[in-house]
């Protein structure tokens, strides 16, 4: 019975870890994905890219989420009232909300670094050190960007795991 229960536990040490793994190579190969597309958006907007770069692997789980795949949306950007371009329904918040859909990542990411640029309700983040993480993820909470309270801890998470910030100096 006691070796029963140590072959278990054993195994499912096991599974754990090769599930952690597979999540980490999953992250690190978006990350070499989409890294040079974070920094040119970096360059034109002045979003940093580790912001970027968490806020995708967050929104679009790496960008294997249902979102993500029937949309290339990776950042869980809503229609609102000012989108005239495809959409896709997708629960959220709420049942069938109407989320932006892109013809390809690139789209995706371009729109997201407008989407934040352009908008006054985004404004004061620009006024930030783009080094200073921390604070951008803060202040996209403080914003409104997600409904997640957590949402500035996941992204600093993500940026502190997996060195990100090297990619905004």
């Amino acid at each position: 019975m006691k070796l029963t229960k140590n072959v278990l536990l054993v195994a499912c040490l096991l599974i754990f870890s090769a599930a952690r793994s597979q999540k980490k190579e999953i992250i690190t190969n978006y990350i070499n994905t989409y890294k040079e597309l974070a920094i040119e958006e970096m360059k034109r907007t002045g979003v940093p890219a580790a912001i970027t770069l968490a806020q995708g692997i967050h929104e679009s789980g790496a960008g294997n989420s249902k979102l993500a795949a029937a949309s290339n949306n990776h950042f869980g950007i809503k229609c609102k009232s000012n989108w005239t371009g495809e959409t896709v329904k997708h629960d959220d918040d709420e049942k069938n909300e109407c989320f932006r859909k892109y013809s390809c990542v690139a789209d995706s990411y371009k729109d997201h670094s407008d989407f934040l640029k352009n908008s006054s309700r985004y404004a004061f983040l620009f006024e930030l050190d783009p080094q200073d993480y921390t604070s951008w993820a803060n202040g996209l909470k403080k914003a409104g960007y997600a409904t997640n309270p957590k949402y500035p801890q996941v992204l600093i998470k993500l940026i502190e795991d997996y060195g990100l910030h090297e990619y905004t100096s």
